[in-house]
């Protein structure tokens, strides 16, 4: 709609672009009875370029203009209720809550500036904080601190689903002790993220001897099912 309005067009990335504004739009929509003139509906400008498509560290788009959403971090960080694939963790990075990158690297953003509108400014607590404070929120906690933004939405349980997941990701086996914490989570989403993290951060031996105090008490198929796999896959997987 909003590119039949000449807003802008239907990026490769499967989002709006602008010639004046680049990806970083906001949409909104007015209803009104008014008879208004209708704009020209604006062309693609995206041309040979592809460097949305190469930015995804997933590999989310099969092909241009067309977004496997299965494989997205912004969809499986967010909205992927349940345990997020194996195979894709690795490239999730330290991405706990969205991703960015293809809007990020779209050209178009040459044009764009910084916006005035103070409810959307970034909130400085929030500046890479620390995974270490963000792996301890209990739920009043992670209601308390993001209270009245979008985080909340996801809900803690995913939230430190995806803060397990960086801590894996970070090669930073000091941060071990916080996965080990959450391994009396009560959400089996946060105990079988954080088997994976420890799996990239301890050696097998270790690993292990969490396993044969810890395994034979779990009642959750999905978290067992994270021991086995961490068990038996590869170092580093």
């Amino acid at each position: 709609m909003a590119a039949r309005a000449g807003i802008g067009w239907q990026g490769k990335h499967t989002n709006l672009v602008s010639r004046e504004f680049g990806s970083w739009l906001f949409l909104g929509a007015i209803l009104t009875d008014l008879d208004l003139p209708p704009d020209e509906p604006e062309t693609d400008h995206c041309g040979q370029c592809r460097a949305c498509l190469d930015a995804c560290p997933t590999g989310a788009f099969p092909a241009p203009y067309r977004l496997d959403a299965r494989r997205c971090i912004s969809y499986l960080t967010i909205e992927h209720e349940g345990p997020i694939p194996r195979e894709l963790r690795p490239a999730i990075g330290n991405r706990i809550y969205g991703c960015d990158d293809c809007l990020a690297v779209c050209p178009w953003n040459k044009f764009a500036s910084i916006g005035r509108e103070a409810k959307l400014a970034a909130r400085a607590d929030l500046e890479a904080p620390p995974l270490a404070e963000l792996a301890r929120l209990d739920d009043a906690s992670f209601r308390s601190l993001f209270a009245g933004g979008p985080i909340k939405r996801a809900g803690r349980a995913r939230f430190i689903r995806n803060v397990m997941i960086a801590i894996g990701n970070s090669n930073n086996p000091a941060l071990a002790g916080l996965s080990v914490e959450r391994l009396d989570d009560e959400s089996p989403l946060v105990r079988g993220a954080a088997i994976w993290a420890l799996a990239q951060l301890l050696s097998r031996e270790e690993l292990s001897r969490l396993a044969s105090k810890r395994l034979d008490k779990e009642g959750d198929a999905a978290v067992i099912e994270e021991w086995r796999d961490a068990l038996t896959a590869p170092l580093g997987q």
